[in-house]
């Protein structure tokens, strides 16, 4: 099943596959329960007829005892030689007592026996509910981890949502017919989102022979034949994509974050300091932007916040040394991860370039695997320039992925698209509001239900 396919049948009718799945489960289940109470029911009755044996036989017990008495008290009356034949059936009645207690006994036993196997039964089916019960409550706490992160994406991207649904409804406002004029104006809608110019021409070329094959004429056809192809090649473009962060498999990670001044490139590092540090790891804050007024101050100050250390030199230092003097303390004190704070002069791009060169060979020299991440920080709600930021920046270092912050305050939310398709650079991390947790692990998925929920007609 397709992203769109899914992004439909999320906001529609449940799939009839999925109804008759949960029917044939239920009768499985209700069968099954069936099974288990006929089971019980046999192993009692099967216990109530060796308790019945066990009372015949404990009766015939007594009655020869009785028999015995009797025997014993006639002896005495009787001669000698019927004393002797006497003593003789005497003899026989005992043997023949022996034998019945000992059935009597190997009864009991048995009764004993299966009297354990139905309660071993008795504990492994209670085992079994309480495993059942536990695997329940971790699903159950699964699919409410999913729904909270729903919501999230869901709330952050209102405003983007908001927007593209209106460019849309505008464009199909004063709609008659698909024509020349029609595929002009999508065009323009379409960068007016912000996914890009590359990807407006791509996705009016491809509707104009898509409009036709389908036949469309209502407004809603058209409106889910635009967003079926922006989230077909949003797809696409994304195969073998990884969206989460590399970590080293041994020593410390150390991840480099670049960025124009003033796009929340800091503030990342800060949440991103307080994410792992809850979760136990030892993390190290390194301030290398020392020519940016307040930098370094500014990221001492997430270090108090965080409880984390920053390592940090005076205004106008070598940025090298800093991170130099930052990779040498996680090698040496054992340290988890390592984020790296750099300058944003993109103004000043030859200058800037060398400045990153030198920073990654220190930390080569001592880490060979490392940098292991190189993230560019964007701001969302400059759109296109965060675009173009996002090329320039490319040709400065090699970029392994994105952070898009402010994605909360903005209409721009189509620039994740444009990101994917034109530049093929996975988004990484988004904010999502200004909370210290409401920096997320992009989800592509949940953006695509957050970004297109509402705009498409459900089935």
């Amino acid at each position: 099943m397709g992203l769109f396919d899914k992004l439909r049948k999320a906001f529609g009718a449940k799939d009839p596959e999925d109804s008759q799945s949960e029917n044939q489960s239920t009768s499985e289940v209700a069968s099954s329960q069936v099974d288990s109470q006929a089971s019980t029911t046999v192993g009692s009755s099967d216990q109530a007829s060796l308790s019945s044996s066990v009372n015949q036989s404990m009766a015939q017990s007594a009655s020869i005892s009785v028999s015995l008495s009797l025997a014993a008290s006639e002896s005495t009356s009787v001669s000698q030689s019927q004393a002797e034949s006497e003593s003789l059936s005497l003899a026989m009645t005992s043997q023949s007592l022996s034998e019945s207690t000992s059935l009597a006994a190997s009864l009991s036993a048995s009764t004993s026996t299966s009297l354990s196997e139905s309660v071993s039964l008795s504990v492994s089916a209670s085992e079994s509910e309480s495993l059942s019960e536990s695997q329940s409550l971790s699903q159950a706490e699964t699919v409410s981890s999913e729904n909270e992160e729903t919501k999230r994406y869901t709330k952050g991207l209102e405003k983007s949502r908001t927007g593209f649904g209106a460019k849309i409804n505008a464009l199909l406002a004063n709609f008659r017919r698909v024509d020349e004029d029609f595929f002009e104006e999508l065009e323009e809608t379409l960068i007016e989102a912000d996914v890009g110019f590359e990807t407006a021409m791509q996705i009016s070329e491809e509707l104009r022979q898509e409009v036709k094959l389908r036949n469309a004429k209502k407004k809603s056809d058209i409106s889910d034949a635009i967003i079926e192809k922006l989230v077909d090649m949003y797809e696409a473009e994304g195969q073998g994509e990884y969206n989460q962060l590399h970590f080293a498999t041994q020593g410390p990670t150390v991840v480099l974050f670049v960025g124009v001044n003033g796009v929340g490139k800091t503030t990342t590092i800060g949440k991103l300091a307080h994410r792992y540090q809850s979760q136990g790891k030892k993390v190290l804050l390194a301030a290398a932007d020392t020519f940016r007024a307040g930098a370094i101050q500014q990221l001492v100050e997430w270090g108090k916040r965080t409880n984390v250390e920053v390592v940090a030199k005076p205004e106008k230092s070598d940025p090298a040394a800093v991170v130099f003097e930052a990779v040498k303390k996680a090698k040496a004190e054992d340290y988890d991860i390592l984020f790296v704070d750099t300058a944003g002069r993109l103004q000043n791009k030859v200058n800037l370039m060398k400045e990153l060169e030198k920073i990654q060979r220190v930390i080569i020299r001592e880490i060979p695997e490392a940098p292991h991440e190189v993230i560019l920080a964007l701001d969302a709600t400059t759109g296109q320039n965060a675009l173009n930021q996002a090329k320039e920046f490319s040709q400065v270092t090699k970029v392994s992925g994105i952070a898009l912050t402010k994605l909360d305050g903005t209409a721009r939310g189509g620039i994740v698209l444009a990101i994917r398709n034109e530049l093929h650079l996975p988004v990484k991390l988004v904010g999502l509001g200004e909370g210290m947790d409401d920096l997320r692990d992009f989800n592509p998925e949940e953006y695509v239900y957050g970004l297109f929920q509402g705009l498409v007609t459900p089935k």
